[in-house]
């Protein structure tokens, strides 16, 4: 048996018609128990790189964490988060630049590295934030992490 409900799978499927008919039928998009985290639909997207679905969830009022508001370029999000007190630990915080770096977002990134963030960190699939960037298609994010990779190598 599973805790994941229709939404997390509608999420992990990217299936937004779907997401909008059962929220619109009264499913919750803050139930949790969803894959890997137990955490919510909005996790489930984020997860599996289902960006329409992460961003509709967005529209119809779901919250996210730190790692889910960095991989969808939410900077006011993440600033928010990175003001919290007591503020995140560093390891959240690599892991929101793992994720800001998979969903191809820059700008989280630039935000989140001067914040600790371990830029030789071996995340999820084995990854380190500059392979997650690759995978994410974003060349002048995998280009500025290049050489902020380099530079943190020589010292």
């Amino acid at each position: 048996r599973s805790a994941e409900t229709p939404l997390h799978w509608a999420a992990s499927s990217d299936d937004v018609a779907v997401l909008d008919a059962l929220i619109d039928g009264g499913a919750d998009v803050e139930a949790t128990g969803g894959a890997f985290t137990c955490g919510t639909a909005m996790s489930n997207a984020v997860i599996f790189a289902q960006w329409r679905a992460a961003r509709r969830l967005l529209e119809r009022g779901a919250t996210t964490t730190l790692w889910q508001a960095a991989a969808l370029g939410l900077l006011d999000r993440v600033q928010e988060h990175l003001a919290t007190v007591p503020a995140p630990a560093p390891r959240d915080i690599t892991n929101a630049l793992w994720h800001a770096c998979r969903g191809g977002q820059r700008a989280v990134a630039e935000r989140l590295l001067p914040r600790g963030a371990d830029l030789q960190w071996i995340g999820h699939d084995r990854k380190t934030p500059l392979d997650a960037a690759r995978a994410s298609g974003n060349a002048e994010l995998v280009e500025w992490l290049r050489v902020r990779v380099e530079a943190d190598a020589r010292r």
